[in-house]
């Protein structure tokens, strides 16, 4: 084995030592390349893409490629494709320090394929694709492509300049969830390219009023089934919609248009396909070697081991590389709770206990805040997002406070609780009331976004329209209220793709949406709501100045639960609240009394029973006057029109003020026998007496007492 301080050659620059690698002449500086060699090896490499991998370079004047490939335990390894017949004895590398294999073959040319011959401690040999790959054949075929990533000319300046200005916790986020392989196709269902995905997906979510897109993992991967969830090709573009510029074209049109893009990441585990990371060279080399830590059981996949420098190294690169060379604009990590969990998935006795006889992954939790430190450091305005589903501390709180590192973080637990309610009949939703309710116990307790994702689509768990109970006229009201529910409630959003078309079917990943639906008037009017919904959420800074604490949120109702209702306020930070009111029932409550901050006109913003929507109309049309009723815990409150299964927003227009003085104005005093406090009553509903006779003959039952939430102490500002 040649140790790699054989390949160094010394010598003086400006008067200071230089160190470096001159055996071929390659882009990357030679002292740039051995501190890279360097830092890979001690588990800290950040951009160990620059030199592993395949790189155009030269030798004795003449062009080629040069290959390096980490492969600690082969005998023997060789690189051999199209270029040579694909003879598997093809053009051996030489082993270097620290386990690394290093060749140069002259007269290749960008797209030739290739792959590596590894032979393996017991002297097997398998034939496997390049890690560090940047573009590989469309599968089936599975080998390496030769493709330079030559600077692109990105157009996206303005956008770049914006994005670091403008931290994203005081801004608007509405998100697009996209699977580029089923968000449309051809009339003859072929996949549409990057490119072509980019003329038809930019000017539409621009126009739909989303802020930023997600791609399902757009890392080259084998099987359309796995959505791109298991990867082969950590660094490849997948080659089913283009070439690595074709992805950057299509990125850099969505920043052009002001559209953010997060790509998700999948650093938990990998597949086993024999010419992937599985057993790299022969032994457990990208994975734990214990299969009590390096085996998912329920997916059939490997575990990265987090406890290896190389590995770290490779991992902490690839994160880099999405955002440096693909300018995205955030990583959401999918299956965080996986690598935090020891014991995730698997039963009693098929784990193995950290060193402290814990469950929790000690070398998880420190690759999380060196990884987020990293990222931060380099690129402090970027999204780093954990898919993490169980109440792990402080997952979005600095690594310097004991947190992960992460700026924010899914919030499963809200979507889980609002998908159990929405498939409830309204009858029964007065026993669940939690479920829209709980969310707010922990809302400011990390950075949340609140997903309505592909997962919640799927396996038999029907398309958001589908979950809904009632006649379809109450299935769309019920999409309406819902989606108008999730803008309002703190936290940034996302929605998978389809959602707004109201399919009936769930997400199929075999084809494309069903656009087809937009000729049927209940589809076009569900359509034309979210655009509406999407705009009103960034016309109402009230909605996402403060998503993450009680400045920017007040319960005015979270326990009516006999009338499925809450209402509550949203402030900006000018002091300028909107008032919420959600009605998940198919009663219209006429004359619904709602507690109000201020004295003066309130008017409605926004009625998710609009005609134009596909709604019956009702709801109030015209600004309100208040009152000299207390309710909710204010002294002013308004009598509103609140339709069935919708959502009302309102907002002041106009704020009285105290007569000159200061003095508020004298009311004449009447006996007090004869005085009547006229004051909202949520445990009965609002409306009394009167109103539970006539929900008891619609069906509507009104629950014990007991059955309320207690309500949420007012919030003093």
């Amino acid at each position: 084995m040649q140790r790699l301080s054989l390949s160094l050659e010394t010598w003086r620059k400006d008067g200071i030592e230089v160190i470096g690698l001159v055996k071929y002449d390659t882009k990357l500086s030679d002292y740039d390349l051995f501190l890279e060699l360097e830092a890979f090896s001690e588990g800290r490499s950040c951009h160990a893409w620059r030199c592993f991998g395949a790189h155009p370079g030269t030798k004795d004047g003449q062009a080629g490629y040069v290959f390096r490939v980490w492969a600690p335990n082969a005998k023997q390894v060789s690189v051999f494709g199209d270029f040579n017949g694909w003879d598997e004895t093809g053009i051996p590398l030489e082993k270097l320090e620290g386990g690394i294999w290093e060749g140069f073959v002259p007269g290749l040319k960008r797209y030739d394929t290739y792959k590596y011959a590894v032979t393996g401690p017991d002297g097997k040999v398998t034939a496997k694709a390049d890690p560090y790959a940047f573009h590989a054949e469309t599968r089936p075929g599975n080998g390496s492509k030769l493709y330079e990533l030559e600077p692109y000319p990105w157009g996206d300046g303005g956008w770049l300049e914006y994005r670091s200005k403008h931290a994203p916790y005081r801004r608007p986020m509405n998100i697009y969830e996209c699977h580029l392989g089923s968000w449309r196709r051809t009339g003859e269902g072929e996949f549409l390219s990057y490119r072509d995905t980019a003329q038809y997906l930019v000017p539409y979510v621009k126009e739909m009023g989303y802020t930023h897109v997600e791609l399902l993992p757009v890392m080259e991967h084998p099987l359309d089934a796995s959505w791109g969830y298991q990867v082969t090709g950590y660094f490849a573009a997948t080659s089913r919609f283009g070439t690595p510029d074709d992805l950057k074209y299509l990125i850099d049109q969505l920043h052009q248009a002001g559209i953010g893009v997060i790509l998700d990441w999948v650093p938990a585990h990998f597949p086993r396909d024999a010419f992937g990371l599985y057993h790299f060279d022969g032994t457990p080399t990208y994975e734990y070697s214990d299969a009590r830590k390096g085996e998912h059981p329920d997916w059939g996949t490997q575990v990265f081991d987090l406890g290896r420098n190389e590995v770290r190294s490779f991992l902490f690169s690839n994160a880099m590389f999405w955002l440096e060379e693909y300018h995205a604009d955030g990583l959401r990590v999918d299956a965080v709770s996986s690598m935090l969990y020891l014991d995730y998935g698997r039963r009693d006795g098929a784990w193995m206990p950290n060193v402290n006889g814990g469950k929790e992954n000690l070398e998880a939790i420190e690759f999380f805040q060196k990884l987020n430190t990293a990222i931060f450091a380099a690129h402090p305005d970027v999204l780093m997002i954990a898919e993490e589903s169980t109440a792990w501390p402080k997952v979005t709180h600095p690594v310097s406070d004991g947190g992960l590192g992460f700026n924010f973080k899914w919030n499963m637990g809200w979507m889980n609780d609002i998908c159990h309610y929405i498939k409830l009949d309204p009858y029964f939703r007065q026993f669940n009331h939690r479920d829209i309710t709980f969310s707010l116990m922990y809302a400011f307790s990390e950075n949340y976004i609140l997903p309505l994702s592909h997962d919640e689509v799927v396996h038999m768990k029907g398309s958001f329209l589908g979950k809904m109970p009632g006649d379809n006229a109450e299935k769309f009201a019920g999409v309406r209220a819902f989606y108008t529910y999730m803008l309002t409630h703190p936290g940034k959003k996302l929605t998978i793709m389809g959602t707004e078309l109201g399919q009936w079917n769930e997400w199929h990943y075999e084809y494309s949406l069903d656009w087809h639906l937009l000729q049927y008037e209940p589809h076009r009017q569900i359509h034309e709501f979210f655009k509406a919904a999407n705009a009103m959420y960034l016309e109402q800074p009230a909605l996402w100045e403060q998503d993450d604490s009680w400045q920017g949120f007040q319960w005015l109702c979270a326990d009516d639960n006999t009338a499925n209702t809450v209402a509550f306020l949203r402030w900006d930070r000018e002091g300028r609240p909107l008032v919420v009111v959600a009605n998940f029932s198919p009663i219209h409550r006429k004359g619904y009394q709602v507690g109000v901050p201020f004295a003066g006109t309130w008017a409605p913003v926004f009625n998710t029973d609009g005609e134009e929507f596909g709604g019956q109309g009702q709801g109030d049309k015209q600004p309100l006057k208040t009152q000299d009723i207390p309710c909710h815990d204010q002294e002013q409150s308004m009598a509103i029109d609140l339709p069935p299964m919708s959502v009302m927003i309102y907002r002041c227009t106009r704020k009285n003020t105290p007569p000159q003085g200061g003095k508020k104005r004298e009311r004449r005093e009447k006996p007090k026998s004869r005085r009547r406090k006229r004051e909202c009553c949520p445990q009965e509903g609002q409306g009394g007496p009167r109103r539970a006779e006539k929900e008891r003959r619609a069906g509507v039952s009104l629950s014990p007492a007991h059955l309320s939430p207690r309500r949420s102490k007012k919030h003093q500002r």
